[in-house]
């Protein structure tokens, strides 16, 4: 049967989380960031990640806004730079992030084949509202999903739930995108037919759930669908 709705991760998927970073190191002023931020992007990343899944399994829950401000402070610490008006403006920056170049148009041919397309993210309503309207792709999405409805982050099966949910309730009917790979794994684990965009050449995550395809970024999206 053919899918009644797309599901997209934002952050990594949709929006380049390494944006606020090369943004603000390429400002007169930057300083050592201009020097360590591709390092520093990947920290704050790794450090966002981290602490999502540990407050989950502390029973711990703060919001992704929270979560993104420790895991900066974490990272700018661990590159000596102590700099308030640098961190101010790299949360800012954060929520604006830019979208990859092709995930307008690969939206936009999903909705001509008359699939609506969705968010469902960590993000907090606010911040998921900034990206989009920033980006462009506001206009693309039938709903944006926030992972604070069900209190808890990514990968806990409460929030595909909610994604099921919200487009009839068949987890097998809804197509899954992640460029993350342990999302995809856990999405196809709920029972989504996830798709994992890898970017990076990384091998397989070895976790329950498998995707059904992989894809090296958004534009090769359109063409699977009579596949899947």
């Amino acid at each position: 049967m053919p899918p009644v709705a797309c599901l997209f991760d934002a952050y990594g998927t949709l929006f380049d989380v390494a944006g606020a970073a090369r943004a603000a190191a390429a400002l007169p002023g930057a300083g050592r960031l201009a020097e360590v931020w591709p390092r520093l992007a990947e920290d704050w990343r790794g450090r966002q990640l981290d602490y999502s899944w540990l407050r989950a399994a502390m029973g711990r829950h703060a919001d992704f806004a929270t979560v993104t401000a420790d895991a900066l402070d974490w990272a700018l610490a661990a590159h000596g730079i102590a700099d308030t008006a640098l961190r101010a403006r790299l949360l800012a920056l954060y929520d604006c992030l830019p979208a990859y170049p092709e995930a307008a148009a690969t939206l936009a041919a999903l909705a001509a084949r008359g699939l609506p397309c969705a968010i469902l993210s960590n993000g907090t309503p606010a911040m998921l509202r900034a990206a989009t309207r920033a980006s462009g792709l506001a206009g693309h999405l039938a709903d944006i999903l926030s992972v604070e409805t069900a209190g808890v982050f990514k990968p806990a099966p409460a929030v595909y739930a909610m994604g099921a949910a919200r487009f009839g309730g068949d987890p097998a009917r809804i197509l899954f995108v992640s460029a993350n790979g342990w999302d995809a794994a856990a999405a196809a684990a709920f029972g989504f037919r996830a798709v994992w965009v890898n970017r990076a050449g990384a091998p397989p995550e070895r976790l329950p759930g498998t995707p059904a395809a992989t894809i090296p970024d958004l534009a090769a999206l359109p063409g699977l669908l009579d596949r899947l």
